[in-house]
């Protein structure tokens, strides 16, 4: 992990699927200026696809180890909008917190949430909006948000504990059979189609699979075979010709599969979610 400032009050790091082509965005930054024209407002992205909780859920584990203790995060991807859903701040173990939709946005970063509070709607919503019920993104949310970065609310004031009950969306977890490892496909990289795995660089390791391998790889939408062969597993894309397939730890080092200079997704057609099941098996080792 890397080395972090100790604290980031006046830090608000904003999430979306509303896109940058009307006001949404904006209307939550003024919001946000208005409680504290001092605050640091950062976009997280906006750019989640509509509707699409498992992708918000991933971003927040893809960025959140690289933000300080303190950063206050907003995301807002809520097709639940006005409806009984809840609206919640988690705290994590790091000490940041995160305003949200209770709708599965938590998921993957639910092992590290310490406490989960419900938002007092009729404490923390934007003075005048009391007959908006489609855009709690600035009401309530981008609002709340920017008080708590701001210091003006304390997280033991945003509402009634809830402990760590959060919902969850159904995940499939990456397991170990011998030397064959089983897992999702948990995010596409965009724009460049890499299809990120679950399965962790640990689990690969204890798998015996090292750099120079040649792994079988397979991945499944549920109901048919959508790719299967072999793949050199080497550090990086430029480790194989243009155009030809490669395994890799990503970023976040789990496994990732792509195309040098291509799009292993698109010409693939694969997607993410608990359906999209990846095997992965010994083919020819490395030399010696």
């Amino acid at each position: 992990m890397l080395a972090l400032p100790a604290f980031a009050q006046g830090t608000l790091v904003l999430q979306s699927d509303f896109g940058l082509r009307d006001g949404a965005v904006a209307s939550m930054k003024g919001v946000a200026t208005g409680v504290d024209p001092a605050l640091r407002i950062h976009d997280l992205t906006h750019e989640i696809a509509p509707f699409d909780i498992w992708e918000a859920a991933y971003r927040l584990r893809q960025v959140t180890p690289y933000w300080p203790r303190g950063t206050v995060f907003v995301s807002v991807v809520d097709p639940g909008v006005g409806t009984a859903r809840l609206g919640v701040v988690a705290r994590t173990a790091r000490g940041q917190l995160l305003v949200t939709p209770d709708n599965g946005t938590l998921t993957f970063i639910a092992a590290d949430v310490a406490e989960v509070r419900e938002i007092d709607l009729t404490k923390h919503t934007l003075p005048g909006s009391e007959r908006s019920h489609t855009f709690h993104g600035r009401d309530v949310f981008a609002y709340l948000g920017a008080r708590l970065a701001s210091g003006q609310v304390r997280f033991e004031d945003v509402g009634p504990t809830r402990g760590t009950t959060i919902v969850r969306l159904e995940v499939t977890p990456p397991r170990r059979e011998g030397a064959k490892v089983q897992g999702i496909v948990a995010m596409i990289d965009r724009p460049y189609g890499n299809v990120w795995t679950n399965l962790p660089a640990a689990m690969i390791d204890s798998a015996g699979f090292r750099v120079g391998d040649t792994l079988v790889v397979r991945i499944t939408d549920g109901r048919r075979e959508v790719f299967a062969g072999p793949v050199p597993y080497v550090e990086s894309f430029g480790h194989v010709a243009p155009g030809a397939t490669v395994a890799y730890l990503n970023s976040l080092l789990d496994l990732a599969i792509a195309v040098n200079q291509g799009s292993f997704a698109d010409s693939h057609h694969v997607r993410s979610g608990p359906a999209w099941m990846v095997s992965v098996s010994r083919g020819r080792p490395r030399a010696p």
